[in-house]
């Protein structure tokens, strides 16, 4: 049986201060809901999640400001952090972690910049909402084997699509130069090369 997670819980001691804070990074508001004075369900979905958030009134016995190490999948770091301190979150340098794997809790054991490999999975970056809730984006550009079914191929959105195509246009480009001669069936070079990315798969050459 399918199990997915599709909602995490996010305790705030101001409602409506963190509905505008969320909603100004462009998160989509899927609901806001309330009955009475003492109960309030609000959902929202980051841009291309297939996961949400609930924050309200009553929804959770957790402190406002205790939910920490949420993540989010980014393909190009950089441009995340620009988009982010642009729409007012603050967010941190581009981090690595000393170790190269995962990164600690806290601040412990970062070191400013991307992963010197430009490692999928390796770089990172962090910022809170106005409750200290903590959040970190994860650049991730090539999946582990096993991530994801190969034969389920799929985009959470456009952006997600076009940029699996761009990455798979520049490589397409490296294979041509390696051959020497135009492919003439780079669609179905495209297709394999954006499939095995995501789930993981060798790459073609």
């Amino acid at each position: 049986m399918d199990m997915k997670l599709e909602v995490v819980v996010v305790p705030v001691s101001d409602v409506d201060r963190a509905k505008g804070f969320y909603t100004a990074l462009g998160w989509r508001l899927d609901a806001d809901v309330a009955s009475g004075d003492d109960f309030r369900v609000v959902q929202l979905t980051p841009p291309g999640s297939p996961a949400s958030i609930i924050i309200g009134t009553s929804v959770t016995a957790q402190k406002p400001g205790s939910a920490q190490g949420l993540h989010l999948i980014v393909d190009d770091i950089g441009a995340a952090r620009a988009e982010l301190e642009r729409l007012g979150a603050e967010p941190s340098e581009v981090f690595h972690d000393s170790g190269g794997v995962f990164h600690h809790a806290g601040t412990d054991a970062r070191v400013t910049g991307p992963d010197p490999q430009n490692t999928s999975y390796g770089s990172f970056l962090s910022f809170e909402d106005p409750d200290g809730n903590g959040w970190l984006l994860q650049e991730i550009t090539a999946r582990l084997p096993g991530r994801i079914d190969s034969s389920a191929t799929t985009f959470a959105s456009a952006d997600d699509l076009a940029a699996a195509m761009r990455r798979a246009e520049a490589a397409h480009g490296e294979h041509e130069a390696r051959t020497g001669a135009a492919d003439p069936d780079w669609p179905s070079w495209y297709a394999r090369y954006m499939v095995s990315e995501q789930s993981g798969a060798e790459l073609p050459s």
